[in-house]
Protein backbone atom coordinates (compact mmCIF):
# COMPACT_ATOMS: atom_id res chain seq x y z
CA UNK A 1 0.00 0.00 0.00
CA UNK A 2 1.44 3.37 -0.90
CA UNK A 3 1.94 6.27 1.49
CA UNK A 4 -1.00 8.30 0.17
CA UNK A 5 -3.41 5.42 0.63
CA UNK A 6 -2.13 4.99 4.19
CA UNK A 7 -2.73 8.69 4.81
CA UNK A 8 -6.28 8.49 3.43
CA UNK A 9 -6.98 5.46 5.63
CA UNK A 10 -5.58 7.30 8.64
CA UNK A 11 -7.72 10.37 7.96
CA UNK A 12 -10.82 8.20 7.56
CA UNK A 13 -10.12 6.47 10.88
CA UNK A 14 -9.57 9.85 12.56
CA UNK A 15 -12.96 11.13 11.34
CA UNK A 16 -14.75 7.99 12.49
CA UNK A 17 -12.94 7.96 15.84
CA UNK A 18 -13.61 11.65 16.53
CA UNK A 19 -17.21 11.86 15.32
CA UNK A 20 -18.60 8.31 15.04
CA UNK A 21 -20.30 8.53 18.43
CA UNK A 22 -22.30 11.65 17.50
CA UNK A 23 -25.93 11.65 16.51
CA UNK A 24 -27.52 13.62 13.69
CA UNK A 25 -28.22 16.71 15.82
CA UNK A 26 -24.63 16.98 17.05
CA UNK A 27 -23.17 16.29 13.59
CA UNK A 28 -25.29 19.15 12.23
CA UNK A 29 -24.67 21.57 15.11
CA UNK A 30 -22.95 24.79 14.14
CA UNK A 31 -21.81 27.67 16.36
CA UNK A 32 -23.36 30.21 13.97
CA UNK A 33 -24.97 30.55 10.56
CA UNK A 34 -21.63 31.18 8.81
CA UNK A 35 -19.73 28.23 10.28
CA UNK A 36 -19.95 24.73 8.88
CA UNK A 37 -21.09 21.87 11.06
CA UNK A 38 -19.10 18.65 11.32
CA UNK A 39 -21.47 17.05 8.81
CA UNK A 40 -21.03 19.91 6.33
CA UNK A 41 -17.22 19.65 6.61
CA UNK A 42 -17.47 15.95 5.79
CA UNK A 43 -19.97 16.49 2.98
CA UNK A 44 -17.71 19.17 1.49
CA UNK A 45 -14.86 16.66 1.27
CA UNK A 46 -17.06 14.16 -0.54
CA UNK A 47 -18.28 16.87 -2.93
CA UNK A 48 -14.86 18.31 -3.75
CA UNK A 49 -13.03 15.00 -4.07
CA UNK A 50 -15.77 13.59 -6.30
CA UNK A 51 -15.21 16.38 -8.82
CA UNK A 52 -11.75 14.88 -9.43
CA UNK A 53 -13.09 11.38 -10.17
CA UNK A 54 -13.96 12.05 -13.86
CA UNK A 55 -10.41 13.36 -14.36
CA UNK A 56 -8.98 10.25 -12.70
CA UNK A 57 -11.16 8.02 -14.88
CA UNK A 58 -10.09 9.82 -18.06
CA UNK A 59 -6.41 9.37 -17.12
CA UNK A 60 -6.93 5.69 -16.34
CA UNK A 61 -8.76 5.07 -19.62
CA UNK A 62 -6.22 6.97 -21.73
CA UNK A 63 -8.81 9.55 -22.82
CA UNK A 64 -7.35 12.47 -20.88
CA UNK A 65 -6.16 15.58 -22.67
CA UNK A 66 -3.73 17.81 -20.81
CA UNK A 67 -4.97 21.38 -20.39
CA UNK A 68 -3.40 24.11 -22.52
CA UNK A 69 -2.08 25.89 -19.42
CA UNK A 70 -0.26 22.67 -18.54
CA UNK A 71 2.35 23.55 -21.17
CA UNK A 72 3.76 26.26 -18.92
CA UNK A 73 5.88 24.45 -16.36
CA UNK A 74 6.48 27.51 -14.21
CA UNK A 75 2.71 28.06 -13.95
CA UNK A 76 2.05 24.39 -13.18
CA UNK A 77 4.64 24.39 -10.39
CA UNK A 78 3.60 27.74 -8.94
CA UNK A 79 -0.13 26.98 -8.96
CA UNK A 80 0.27 23.55 -7.38
CA UNK A 81 2.63 24.82 -4.68
CA UNK A 82 0.39 27.82 -3.95
CA UNK A 83 -2.76 25.73 -3.54
CA UNK A 84 -0.99 23.09 -1.46
CA UNK A 85 0.34 25.78 0.87
CA UNK A 86 -3.10 27.39 1.08
CA UNK A 87 -4.93 24.22 2.18
CA UNK A 88 -2.53 23.16 4.92
CA UNK A 89 -4.32 22.22 8.16
CA UNK A 90 -2.32 24.62 10.32
CA UNK A 91 -3.45 27.66 8.32
CA UNK A 92 -6.22 29.30 10.31
CA UNK A 93 -7.18 31.81 7.63
CA UNK A 94 -10.72 31.17 6.40
CA UNK A 95 -11.06 30.32 2.73
CA UNK A 96 -14.28 30.78 0.80
CA UNK A 97 -14.95 27.66 -1.25
CA UNK A 98 -15.97 27.69 -4.89
CA UNK A 99 -19.74 27.34 -5.47
CA UNK A 100 -19.05 24.02 -7.21
CA UNK A 101 -17.69 22.63 -3.94
CA UNK A 102 -20.28 23.92 -1.46
CA UNK A 103 -21.64 21.23 0.86
CA UNK A 104 -25.34 20.61 1.09
CA UNK A 105 -27.41 22.96 3.20
CA UNK A 106 -29.82 21.87 5.87
CA UNK A 107 -29.51 18.80 8.03
CA UNK A 108 -27.36 16.00 6.72
CA UNK A 109 -28.18 12.43 7.69
CA UNK A 110 -26.15 10.74 10.43
CA UNK A 111 -24.91 8.17 7.89
CA UNK A 112 -22.55 10.84 6.49
CA UNK A 113 -19.59 9.13 8.19
CA UNK A 114 -20.40 5.82 6.46
CA UNK A 115 -20.76 7.66 3.14
CA UNK A 116 -17.41 9.31 3.83
CA UNK A 117 -15.74 5.95 4.60
CA UNK A 118 -17.16 4.50 1.36
CA UNK A 119 -16.00 7.56 -0.55
CA UNK A 120 -12.52 7.30 0.97
CA UNK A 121 -12.20 3.69 -0.21
CA UNK A 122 -12.86 4.85 -3.78
CA UNK A 123 -10.44 7.76 -3.38
CA UNK A 124 -7.78 5.44 -1.95
CA UNK A 125 -8.13 3.10 -4.93
CA UNK A 126 -7.60 6.01 -7.32
CA UNK A 127 -4.57 7.10 -5.33
CA UNK A 128 -3.15 3.60 -5.48
CA UNK A 129 -3.66 3.40 -9.24
CA UNK A 130 -2.51 6.91 -10.10
CA UNK A 131 0.36 7.66 -7.71
CA UNK A 132 3.63 8.87 -9.22
CA UNK A 133 1.82 10.09 -12.31
CA UNK A 134 3.32 13.25 -13.81
CA UNK A 135 0.22 14.13 -15.82
CA UNK A 136 -0.80 17.79 -15.54
CA UNK A 137 -4.48 18.37 -14.78
CA UNK A 138 -6.68 21.41 -14.40
CA UNK A 139 -8.64 21.93 -11.23
CA UNK A 140 -12.29 20.95 -11.64
CA UNK A 141 -13.05 24.54 -10.57
CA UNK A 142 -10.91 26.41 -13.12
CA UNK A 143 -9.00 25.53 -16.26
CA UNK A 144 -6.37 28.10 -15.25
CA UNK A 145 -5.47 26.34 -12.00
CA UNK A 146 -3.19 23.58 -13.27
CA UNK A 147 -0.91 21.26 -11.36
CA UNK A 148 0.55 17.79 -11.59
CA UNK A 149 -1.66 14.87 -10.67
CA UNK A 150 0.85 14.03 -7.95
CA UNK A 151 0.42 17.54 -6.50
CA UNK A 152 -3.39 17.19 -6.77
CA UNK A 153 -3.27 14.05 -4.64
CA UNK A 154 -1.15 15.87 -2.05
CA UNK A 155 -3.60 18.80 -2.11
CA UNK A 156 -6.53 16.44 -1.51
CA UNK A 157 -4.81 14.90 1.52
CA UNK A 158 -3.83 18.26 3.03
CA UNK A 159 -7.34 19.59 2.41
CA UNK A 160 -8.87 16.60 4.20
CA UNK A 161 -6.59 17.19 7.17
CA UNK A 162 -7.60 20.85 7.22
CA UNK A 163 -11.28 19.95 7.42
CA UNK A 164 -10.62 17.29 10.05
CA UNK A 165 -9.12 20.04 12.20
CA UNK A 166 -12.05 22.38 11.46
CA UNK A 167 -14.52 19.65 12.41
CA UNK A 168 -12.58 18.97 15.63
CA UNK A 169 -12.81 22.70 16.44
CA UNK A 170 -16.59 22.55 15.96
CA UNK A 171 -16.75 19.52 18.27
CA UNK A 172 -14.84 21.44 20.96
CA UNK A 173 -17.31 24.34 20.65
CA UNK A 174 -20.21 21.90 20.84
CA UNK A 175 -18.80 20.32 24.00
CA UNK A 176 -18.34 23.72 25.60
CA UNK A 177 -22.02 24.59 25.02
CA UNK A 178 -23.15 21.33 26.61
CA UNK A 179 -21.03 21.77 29.74
CA UNK A 180 -22.65 25.11 30.58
Amino acid sequence: MNNRVSQINSITEAFISAFGHLGKADLNWSPDAEAWSIARNIDHLIVINSTYFPIFEAIKSGNFREPFMGRFGFWVNWTGSFILKFVQPERKQKIKTMPLWEPRTGNIDADILQKFADHQRVLGKYMEELSDNRTVIASPASKYMVYSLDKALDIIIAHERRHLEQARDVLQMLKSTKSV
